[in-house]
C-alpha cells in the first residue's frame, strides 16, 4: 500500500474497508483452520487474520487459545505437546460434525496454502513470545517466499521490536484494546506501519484515525460484526475491518462501493 507499508488497503472518504477475516470465516467453520480459512477467500476476505503459537519443539502452529481444550479433542497446554501430538488432533468435531477430522494448521501449512490460492496473512503473535520463537515465525514466513503478504500484529510491543530486528522489511501493526494517549509516536518508536484497535475504544476517540493517517499509518479495527458499525467506521476512513462475517462484510461492501 503507498506510503502505509503493506497494511490493509489505505483508505480514502467515502471508503470500503478491507475484509479482514478475524480466525478465518469464524462464525460458519472452526476458527484458525484451512476450511475457516477457505471459505474466507471464496467469499472475498482481503486478509485472514490468524494466530500463531508454538508447539514443544517450536513449530508455529495457528491456535488462538494457549489451551487446545476449546478448539480441539485434545487438553493441556500447546506448548506442553510435540508437532506429532498435536497433529494427530481434531479441530474441527468442536464446531459441528461436518468438520470431523479438520487439523491444527502449522504457520507453514497456512502459509502455503495462501501463497498457493491467494490471499494474505494478518498474522498475530499471540501472547509474550522470546527472540527464539519469533526467529522461527519470521524463518517460516521467508522459507513459505511470503513476505510480501504478511502482516504481523501484536498486543506486546516486545514481540513486535523482535520482528523488526530480525526483518525489518516485515510490515507491524500495534494491537491495542485500549487507545494510548498518543497512538502516533507509540506506532513510529515500533517502526510499525498500523495501528489495530478495539472497535469499542475507537469509539471513545474517533478523530485519532484522521491523527494516524496524517501520519502515514493504517488503521484496523476488530471485531466488528455490526453492519451499523460497519457503516460508521468505514465512514470514518477505517483501512480494514476485523470481523467474524466475513461474507457480510464483503457483501456489504459491494453495495457500499456501488453507490459511491
Amino acid at each position: 500500500m503507498a506510503d502505509r507499508g503493506s497494511a490493509p488497503a489505505a483508505a480514502a472518504a467515502p471508503s470500503v474497508p478491507d475484509v479482514i477475516a478475524h480466525r478465518g470465516a469464524s462464525s460458519v467453520a472452526p476458527e484458525n483452520t484451512l476450511i475457516s480459512g477457505e471459505i474466507a477467500r471464496r467469499a472475498g476476505a482481503d486478509w485472514i487474520e490468524n494466530d500463531v503459537r508454538p508447539s514443544r519443539d517450536g513449530v508455529p502452529y495457528v491456535l488462538h487459545d494457549a489451551m487446545l481444550d476449546r478448539t480441539t479433542d485434545g487438553t493441556g497446554h500447546i506448548g506442553k505437546l510435540t508437532s506429532a501430538q498435536i497433529d494427530a488432533l481434531d479441530a474441527g468435531s468442536w464446531f459441528a460434525p461436518a468438520y470431523a477430522g479438520a487439523r491444527v494448521p502449522t504457520l507453514a501449512a497456512q502459509l502455503a496454502d495462501l501463497r498457493e490460492r491467494g490471499g494474505r496473512l494478518l498474522l498475530d503473535i499471540t501472547g509474550t513470545r522470546g527472540r527464539k520463537d519469533i526467529a522461527r515465525i519470521i524463518q517460516t514466513v521467508k522459507e513459505q517466499r511470503m513476505m510480501d503478504r504478511v502482516l504481523v500484529q501484536s498486543f506486546f510491543p516486545e514481540s513486535l521490536k523482535y520482528v523488526h530486528t530480525l526483518a525489518p522489511e516485515v510490515p507491524m501493526g500495534l494491537l491495542r484494546d485500549k487507545l494510548d494517549e498518543d497512538p502516533v509516536s507509540v506506532v513510529k518508536e515500533l517502526g510499525a506501519t498500523a495501528y489495530n484497535v478495539s472497535d469499542r475504544s475507537l469509539a471513545t476517540r474517533p478523530e485519532v484515525v484522521a491523527e494516524l493517517h496524517a501520519a502515514g499509518i493504517s488503521v484496523n479495527v476488530w471485531t466488528v460484526n455490526d453492519p451499523a458499525r460497519w457503516r460508521a467506521l468505514a465512514d470514518l476512513g477505517v483501512d480494514g475491518i476485523i470481523t467474524d462475517r466475513p461474507t457480510e462484510l464483503a457483501g456489504w461492501n459491494t453495495a457500499r462501493a456501488a453507490n459511491l
